[in-house]
């Protein structure tokens, strides 16, 4: 597919069939055509895995960065992209509005925009402005010459408020103000997650993180989306350094062992 609106028509009914998508996130445009030579149905960007290609923390990225990636991530396969947007790269709502209609000017598929203020002494938006700039992400979102799949984040979990009650009417104000699909990253326990998901009526992505049940438990409790966040990119980073450190603590060259199956993956996914 190479038409913007019909990529993102496919995104959409990509999250309401049966089994949950499985969502990659690419850190750049190798690892897209990785994933997409895999066979996975689209793809997603990682603030994180971005930003460690500049060599930053999560966080760390401007807006204007953000945006280029997502442009160079979309025109690296033919599969429909979200993007991890952040909070929006803005406080007020029009900030956001604004972020997410220079978005689907890069040919995105969809994007997220959660409630984390980036602020650690104070994480969370409060429960009215942030429904306000979820309301402005998706009037942009839908409003454009597309319409992206929007997905809102509630970070309750990731930010030291592991309050489940919160985050489910978080994303149930959330779906009100028009999120196309609602997600809790940091929500690993099947029980909370089939609360989630009875709780809303739109799609429920889940981060595929230590403790989450697999793949066929999400799907049995209707959990229709599934992302690994920076997980891919992580462990590439452990498998460098662990290279790295045979060569330089052992001397040794065991790390060929890996890099001859990389050879072949390369080369299947790079012709």
């Amino acid at each position: 597919m190479t038409d913007q609106a019909a990529k993102t028509a496919h995104f959409g009914d990509l999250h309401h069939r049966d089994g949950p998508l499985l969502l990659p996130n690419p850190w750049d445009v190798g690892s897209a055509k990785l994933f997409a030579s895999l066979g996975f149905q689209a793809l997603a960007t990682t603030s994180s895995g971005h930003a460690a290609t500049l060599g930053r923390l999560d966080g760390g990225v401007s807006r204007e960065e953000a945006l280029a990636h997502a442009a160079t991530i979309v025109a690296a396969t033919d599969l429909p992209v979200s993007a991890d947007l952040e909070n929006g790269f803005a406080d007020d709502p029009a900030g956001v509005a604004q972020t997410i209609r220079l978005a689907g000017d890069t040919g995105l598929a969809g994007c997220s925009v959660e409630d984390f203020t980036g602020r650690e002494d104070d994480p969370i938006y409060d429960d009215g402005l942030a429904v306000e700039r979820v309301a402005a992400a998706a009037e942009a979102a839908h409003g454009g010459p597309v319409r992206m799949v929007l997905t809102a984040r509630s970070e309750n979990f990731l930010h030291g408020r592991p309050d489940l009650d919160d985050t489910i009417s978080r994303l149930r104000a959330f779906e009100e103000a028009g999120a196309d699909v609602v997600y809790a990253p940091g929500l690993t326990d099947a029980d909370g997650i089939r609360r989630l998901v009875e709780s809303v009526g739109v799609p429920v992505n889940v981060l595929a993180l230590p403790g989450v049940p697999p793949v066929a438990e999400l799907a049995a409790i209707g959990v229709k989306r599934i992302s690994v966040g920076s997980g891919f990119n992580l462990v590439g980073l452990a498998a460098v350094a662990s290279a790295g450190q045979e060569l330089l603590d052992a001397g040794t060259y065991g790390f060929w062992d890996l890099a001859g199956e990389g050879i072949q993956i390369r080369n299947a996914a790079f012709d």
